[in-house]
């Protein structure tokens, strides 16, 4: 009785196809009422301000009146479209709940768009830097050793000194403000905008400047003022923003507790075009080199964990995830806590979406995470004994449901073990993969189905499986099925 019910489900031909777990049509999506005249007003602005859209004159807003949402579909749609590119949405050119909610996201107060000339650099290679104003947060002594840490960030990969000045002139000025502040760009109250910075040069040349409203804290409560200061720093610097989720430059505001703050490959590269290479760079870095952000042109790409949601399939590696949706060509890496801040552990090692009860399962470890909405149910996360593992499985590697017949396969070293999605239980014992998925080879690092077919990856290969004669049918790189192109393999040159 070894997984019978299962097996004959596999065998074509001994069953009608209705009672096959594969075919069955997707949910229908949902229909969401589009962006309310609030949604609208602050996108533009937010679109006018960090990605160069001109609005329309009230002359040219009243012939447009009469049409809707027309303004949406012609005159923003470039820009929006650049800016879900920029944060790794599918780039729909429509404003979504989801493309709101990113706008809406605390970040830092410069235009995403803007590129700065190699030239915009500081001419010596020692700064001065002053802490200004009566209204500070905490203690002047606490923010220096703060900006201390700061700047090291920066002069342990790049030839340059930082010196702090008490009274005297100095080439950088740190201060917090409220709201308008006769620099041509206010403050907006708690949120929003937390910060901004003015390119190197005379004057307000290399000037950093906070919002003074915001709940600025060292850890994660609030806002981490170290976090936002070693962005800050960098556009003194003479960065500008970078679309690399992982990078210190990006402009959204992004702090994990469990990840120690450091600059990434492409904070160091782009830091390092301008000022050069440290001298003690190789000796500092050569055991822990800067984090790379993960590629989807490197050939040696592996996936912790795939999953489907709704009508994208997510490729998740470290903290990151891939983003691929069927009516869209691009394929957008964003960080995972993007889509569920708080709720999903980065690093997974298997998941999964119910349609049927509107729930996507993560696994990591021993523990296992149930999200509703995005929101994590009370009581996770939860050991998967309670699940039906016997204590002998530590882990999952693999999770992959199938909703026309609600039971999931869940995938652990050489074994696997159907789950009953209904009964809440796991069915008969565990089988060997190699029976029940003949050609697939063991242990597997993930597993989906979509288009049709289950894809399964191991390492850097992809194996695409029909379930219906049960055999692989072509394998391929892993990092195929995110379509790199011309553009993207330019950039992976870039960053190695």
């Amino acid at each position: 009785m070894l997984w019978l019910s299962l097996l004959t489900l596999l065998v074509p031909g001994q069953v009608p196809v209705r009672s096959l777990p594969f075919h069955a049509p997707d949910p229908p999506t949902p229909r969401h009422a589009g962006p309310s005249e609030a949604d609208q007003e602050f996108a533009e602005e937010y679109l006018r301000h960090f990605y160069g859209y001109q609005p329309k004159s009230e002359r040219q807003r009243r012939s447009v009146d009469s049409g809707g949402d027309a303004d949406w579909r012609t005159g923003l749609c470039d820009k929006l479209q650049n800016m879900q590119r920029f944060f790794g949405l599918p780039p729909s050119g429509q404003l979504t709940q989801e493309t709101v909610a990113v706008m809406k996201k605390p970040r830092c107060g410069l235009s995403d768009v803007e590129r700065f000339e190699d030239t915009i650099r500081w001419r010596r290679r020692t700064l001065s830097y002053r802490i200004s104003g009566s209204n500070l947060p905490i203690s002047a002594s606490k923010l220096h050793k703060v900006f201390r840490a700061a700047w090291k960030l920066w002069s342990s990969v790049a030839p340059m000194k930082f010196h702090k000045r008490r009274r005297r002139e100095a080439d950088i000025v740190i201060s917090f403000h409220n709201g308008d502040h006769k620099d041509g760009s206010p403050f907006d109250g708690k949120g929003g905008i937390l910060a901004h910075a003015f390119l190197p040069g005379s004057g307000v040349g290399g000037d950093v400047h906070f919002d003074a409203e915001e709940a600025w804290s060292f850890n994660s409560t609030g806002y981490n003022l170290f976090a936002v200061a070693a962005h800050e720093f960098g556009h003194a610097l003479g960065l500008p923003h970078s679309s690399d989720p992982g990078a210190i430059m990006y402009p959204a505001y992004i702090f994990d507790p469990s990840y120690e703050l450091r600059l990434s490959f492409r904070d160091v590269k782009d830091i390092q075009r301008l000022y050069g290479v440290s001298t003690n760079f190789a000796s500092l870095f050569s055991k822990n080199p800067p984090p790379r952000t993960p590629d989807k042109c490197d050939p040696d790409l592996s996936f912790d964990a795939v999953t489907e949601l709704q009508q994208e399939v997510l490729f998740f590696k470290d903290r990151f995830m891939w983003r691929k949706h069927p009516q869209f060509d691009e394929t957008g890496i964003t960080l995972i806590n993007s889509l569920w801040p708080d709720s999903a552990p980065p690093s997974l090692d298997a998941a999964y979406q119910n349609v049927r009860e509107n729930l996507i399962v993560f696994f990591k470890g021993h523990q296992y995470w149930l999200l509703r909405q995005q929101v994590l149910e009370e009581g996770f996360p939860r050991n998967i004994s309670d699940l039906g593992f016997p204590s002998r499985v530590k882990s999952v590697d693999a999770a992959l449901h199938f909703r026309n017949d609600s039971y999931t396969v869940f995938f652990t070293g050489r074994e696997c073990w159907k789950y009953n999605e209904q009964q809440k239980m796991m069915e008969e014992s565990p089988a060997l993969i190699e029976q029940m998925w003949p050609g697939i080879p063991a242990p597997i690092d993930a597993a989906v189905f979509y288009d049709g077919f289950v894809h399964f990856f191991q390492g850097n290969i992809h194996y695409k499986y029909d379930s219906n004669s049960r055999h692989v049918i072509s394998t391929s790189a892993a990092n195929e099925v995110l379509e790199c192109n011309k553009e993207d393999n330019e950039t992976l040159r870039e960053r190695r």
